[in-house]
């Protein structure tokens, strides 16, 4: 019952999206999650993420696709693009 209200308030989408956030140390692993951290999640589909080190963000630029069909799998597309963004 509460899906049905969720999707035709057109919300489903947005809580398949927002749900990469707690989801992310599954979808992307041990290794990655230890050195980033999602921080939101547009609507249209843009996933930020706070990166460590400068060179695990080079790293995980180069990762992207793989990244992305991760974060993708199972589910229709929620995240269209990740930005990568340096943690100070």
């Amino acid at each position: 019952m509460l899906r049905n209200y969720l999707a035709k308030a057109g919300l489903g989408r947005r809580l398949a999206q927002a749900q990469v956030i707690p989801d992310w140390p599954r979808l992307v692993g041990p290794q990655i999650a230890a050195v980033t951290q999602p921080e939101s999640v547009t609507p249209d589909g843009t996933l930020f993420v706070r990166v460590a080190t400068s060179a695990w963000m080079n790293e995980l630029q180069l990762m992207g696709p793989q990244i992305m069909t991760a974060v993708n799998a199972g589910a229709a597309p929620r995240i269209k693009t990740i930005r990568w963004l340096l943690s100070r």
